[in-house]
């Protein structure tokens, strides 16, 4: 990407050469495709459409549709356009998550609310939907149609994420459901599309999207506990986003359902408004607590779901792969 941080994409351990070289065409395609959807008459719009594209990023969702097509025909040029529309999508996301947050880092650099203002970074987030939607519309009805029901999701589940868990709800259904929508239904797309544009069957295709589902949400739940044990190096932002906007995680919930006397000033901690100084007296708590194990046993488990999805999907290179992205996903550290 001309001008842009090289994509640090995961690792694939058990990728051969010569699909690792294939993997490597098409992201540097769906980079280009990116660069070039995102040019702008404007030079003020298209430095902010490309601000977070341009920080870099694992390109995870790419990288799960062109392996995901690898298990039929492999990479053309609809693959591909499917892999930048499911990015763009993910990219605008991001600008309208740090308004949200109230973020001033995103992968290392300041975000596109703390470099430019809110009202832009909402208004660039929906001109980079309006972006991926135009490129899939190329794709044809049936993926404008997904593509949709993807959004609505996606959105609800943003929007439930805001919000406390009703009273008459189990707290833990909730937050698997809330993560099911905000994330694993655009990993599942990303899947998805990938294998109906690689030409697998029907068949297939369903197993690759509730592969995909599952490794979204193994996905966000790594992710929320990557906000608890990193450091800001790591991280590329302050940890403990999700402790400042009294987000119940996996691992909160676990050290709320204590009945340990000890856990007391750790859960009166995680019920309150906290500043700054808080929000390290809870991580500082939060990091050796068992709950934090209990968590990451929970992640390994729900990655092992979305591999029991691809039990019918013949083995391949691109399954062993896609086996490998799995559990780069669970186990990494950022």
């Amino acid at each position: 990407m001309s001008g842009a941080s090289a994509p640090t994409t995961l690792p694939l351990p058990e990728v051969s050469p010569q699909l690792a070289a294939r993997l490597t065409d098409g992201l540097e395609r769906v980079e280009r495709l990116i660069v070039e959807r995102s040019r702008h008459e404007d030079a003020f719009i298209e430095e902010a459409n490309l601000h977070l594209a341009r920080a870099g990023g694992k390109r995870f969702r790419p990288m799960l549709t062109l392996l995901a097509a690898e298990l039929g025909d492999g990479i053309d040029d609809a693959v591909v356009a499917a892999a930048a529309g499911v990015e763009l999508t993910h990219l605008a996301s991001l600008y309208h998550d740090d308004v949200m947050d109230q973020a001033e880092l995103r992968r290392g650099a300041p975000s596109a609310n703390a470099r430019y203002d809110n009202s832009t970074a909402i208004l660039v987030g929906d001109l980079l939907f309006g972006t991926a939607s135009d490129i899939i519309a190329d794709l044809g009805p049936e993926a404008v149609k997904i593509q949709a029901q993807t959004f609505i999701r996606l959105c609800s589940g943003q929007i439930r994420d805001d919000r406390p868990c009703p009273p008459e709800q189990d707290p833990r259904a909730y937050y698997r459901g809330v993560l099911a929508d905000k994330t694993g239904v655009l990993v599942a797309t990303a899947a998805r599309y990938g294998a109906m544009f690689g030409g697998c069957s029907a068949a297939t295709v369903a197993q690759v999207t509730e592969f995909g589902e599952r490794l979204g949400v193994a996905f966000q739940l790594a992710d929320d506990l990557i906000d608890v044990v990193s450091d800001r190096d790591e991280l590329g932002k302050e940890p403990g986003t999700d402790l400042r906007e009294g987000k119940r995680t996996l691992p909160v919930l676990g050290a709320l359902a204590s009945d340990d006397p000890a856990d007391a000033e750790l859960q009166r901690l995680l019920t309150s408004d906290l500043d700054d100084d808080g929000v390290q007296r809870a991580l500082q708590l939060l990091r050796p607590h068992p709950a934090v194990a209990a968590a990451r046993e929970e992640t390994v488990a729900v990655g092992r779901e979305a591999i029991d999805a691809l039990a019918e999907v013949p083995d391949s290179d691109a399954k062993r792969a896609l086996v490998a992205l799995m559990e780069s996903v669970v186990h990494r550290a950022s």
